[in-house]
Formats: C-alpha cells, structure tokens, sequence
C-alpha cells in the first residue's frame, strides 16, 4: 500500500494534486498550516496505486509518495 506524505509547510492548497489522483487518494482538509492555507491530506480509505502523479504535479513540490 502507498503512502502520501504532505509537508503542511509548502503547501498552498491550489488542488492540483486533487485533480490529477485518478484514485481520489488526495483531498484538501481541514488542517490550515501557518500561512493559513487549508493543506492536502491523503484519504485513509482511498487504494492509492503511488502513481506519483499528485506529487509530479505539486508546484510547490510538497507532497512525497512512499511505496
């Protein structure tokens, strides 16, 4: 099983790691981080396949994939 891991820190919750997840493995929560942006999180329940796709498109290069 795959793990999404987000730095709070560079996240900016612009979504584009939501929409490129052909799974639905990655969302934008609740947590805000301190500069007030509600940051990605991945989905427990989702079957991540760490196609890396989240993390190719993150501009802000704040999301890893673990396999």
């Amino acid at each position: 099983m795959a793990t999404i891991v987000v730095n709070a820190n560079y996240c900016k919750a612009c979504g584009l790691c939501v929409s490129a997840c052909a799974k639905d493995a990655v969302r934008i929560g609740a947590q805000t981080n301190a500069m007030g942006y509600h940051i990605a999180e991945p989905v427990p329940e989702a079957n991540c396949v760490a196609c890396k796709l989240c993390a190719i498109t993150c501009p802000e290069g704040a999301i890893e994939v673990y396999k």
